[in-house]
């Protein structure tokens, strides 16, 4: 039997009850948790943590992560976008063809400091003054990062690193402000004026990895291309001022923290140098040393002996460096050794010069070594026509690189191998 209030059933009231409770649910519900991600959120510390050069080649640029403080689990995790192992399957050989595998990983803050401070590195830590809601957003994409499923990707040295995953976050946070500042605004240096600051102190690292990167580095970019490098966002972000929802401006970085400084590391430039001068330098001196052992010791068989194996060497060491820039530019993903006009002259047919040399040196057949002059005076004249066709393609915009290190280092010495070359193959058997 049915139970009435006056002449209203108690099931029809219970049922509109039950609905008046689902609808206030549903109009509560956002604000529940919108509140719940708040409280969540004031409990949060977000800390970019921007480290200096390392020891090693691949550290040279620095390296950056996130960290959060959490006050309600009394945790703090560092969040890193930059890690590898040479243990990886084909490491090596994904390496060589340009398939790097990085992940993202996160771990325990102290340990990760510490062992940047035991390896001498520069720790600078950015604390982010963002609204509650934006912490959990930011937190909760870069858990989401961690994933087994999401944590791979293929790293990129100027396009998608550890650095550029930070500034992606960044913008995150500023919902495509950060990004639309600074993608139009233009870059004071190219990519390899970047590079080159970081590498000045090394001669020969500094010269091979300028050797090997194409013209196409040497285009105009933009202050967001220029955060590839750590050191670039924590430049970017130092001073940022954005709106935040309530339309009040403020700080994205609320303070400023310096936990370790390196000791007798060399400091990254603020200016790149040029470094052509100093390739000159090297190859002038190498071929006055050439010139004067020929004038000094005129017909002896030791000039050339010495002029052959000088040739070999060159032959070895710049044919080695054409063969590597010739395998990354046609077989490779490096797409940033593509289009290099160091190919012309520098490739593995220098590799040629040293049997040539080598024939030279010490063969005592006439025949042999008449032969070996005239084809190594073509092959130095070879060099020669194809470093001047890199100085005259430069003319045109769409052609030119800053390749001059490279004609520094290459063409006196090509010169003084070709003239010396002319000379000796006027000489008698000795």
């Amino acid at each position: 039997m049915q139970n009435y209030i006056g002449a209203i059933p108690l099931g029809f009231i219970t049922t509109i009850r039950k609905k008046a409770a689902a609808m206030l649910l549903l109009f509560f519900l956002p604000a529940f948790f919108l509140f719940g991600q708040n409280t969540r959120g004031d409990a949060l510390t977000l800390k970019i943590a921007v480290i200096g050069p390392g020891d090693e080649l691949y550290f040279w640029w620095g390296h950056i992560g996130l960290v959060v403080e959490d006050k309600i689990s009394g945790t703090s995790r560092f969040f890193d976008w930059g890690v590898f192992s040479f243990e990886n399957e084909n490491f090596f050989l994904n390496f060589a063809y340009g398939r790097l595998i990085y992940s993202c990983m996160v771990s325990n803050t102290e340990s990760n400091f510490n062992h940047f401070i035991r390896t001498n590195r520069d720790i600078t830590l950015y604390t982010l003054d963002l609204p509650a809601d934006k912490k959990v957003t930011v937190m909760r994409f870069a858990e989401n990062n961690m994933l087994p499923e999401n944590r791979d990707y293929n790293y990129h040295h100027f396009k998608d690193n550890c650095a550029t995953r930070i500034r992606d976050i960044i913008d995150l946070a500023m919902d495509g402000r950060f990004r639309a500042d600074f993608i139009n605004e233009r870059s004071r240096f190219t990519l390899r004026q970047h590079v080159r600051r970081h590498t000045w102190f090394n001669p020969f690292f500094d010269w091979l990895l300028n050797f090997l990167m194409g013209q196409d580095i040497d285009r105009p970019i933009t202050i967001w291309d220029d955060m590839f490098l750590p050191s670039e966002i924590a430049t970017r972000i130092k001073d940022y001022q954005y709106m935040d929802s309530a339309g009040n401006e403020r700080s994205l970085v609320s303070s400023v923290e310096v936990m370790n400084r390196s000791v007798g590391r060399p400091v990254v430039l603020d200016m790149p140098r040029k470094q052509w001068p100093r390739e000159l330098i090297a190859s002038l001196v190498f071929s006055a040393l050439l010139v004067s052992v020929y004038l000094f010791y005129g017909k002896k068989k030791f000039v050339r002996i010495f002029i052959g194996l000088a040739q070999s060497l060159l032959g070895l060491f710049f044919g080695l460096s054409g063969s590597v820039l010739f395998f990354m530019t046609f077989f490779t993903d490096h797409d940033y050794t593509y289009h290099n006009s160091n190919i012309f002259f520098v490739n593995p047919l220098f590799l040629a010069a040293l049997p040539l040399g080598l024939i030279f040196a010490f063969t005592h057949n006439e025949k042999k070594r008449f032969v070996a002059t005239r084809l190594s005076r073509a092959f130095w004249t070879y060099v020669l026509l194809g470093g001047f066709l890199t100085m005259a393609i430069k003319l045109s915009p769409a052609f030119y690189q800053q390749n001059q290190v490279t004609q520094a280092l290459v063409m006196p010495v090509a010169l003084t191998m070709l003239v010396l070359m002319g000379l000796m193959g006027r000489l008698k058997k000795q």
